[in-house]
């Protein structure tokens, strides 16, 4: 499994702006191939939105990272300052937990 983390800035448009974008791409994230779940993340207090992805390998996040869908939602001028951390899942010490 693997674990990606991206994060950005809102910048134009307000929270409630951007939920309703996002509802619209909800289900094109929901679709992608070895996607396991997608969390959305909010801290309104600076400004910092984005998402944890559970991929099922490293190359459906390497599929994604390579699709329309992800250079689309980062050519969104609303989106800022966008980071995308990838990590792998240890698998034996997460079977613990």
């Amino acid at each position: 499994m693997h674990i990606q983390i991206i994060n950005f800035n809102l910048e134009g448009i307000s929270r409630d702006e951007y939920e309703k974008v996002c509802e619209g791409w909800a289900g094109d994230f929901a679709a992608l191939p070895g996607l396991v779940s997608k969390h959305w993340l909010a801290n309104e207090e600076n400004n910092t939105y984005g998402g944890v992805y559970i991929w099922e390998t490293e190359e459906a996040m390497q599929n994604y990272l390579e699709s329309e869908l992800f250079h689309g939602v980062g050519a969104n001028p609303a989106l800022a300052n966008a980071e995308s951390k990838e990590f792998e899942v240890i698998e034996a010490l997460s079977e613990i937990t």
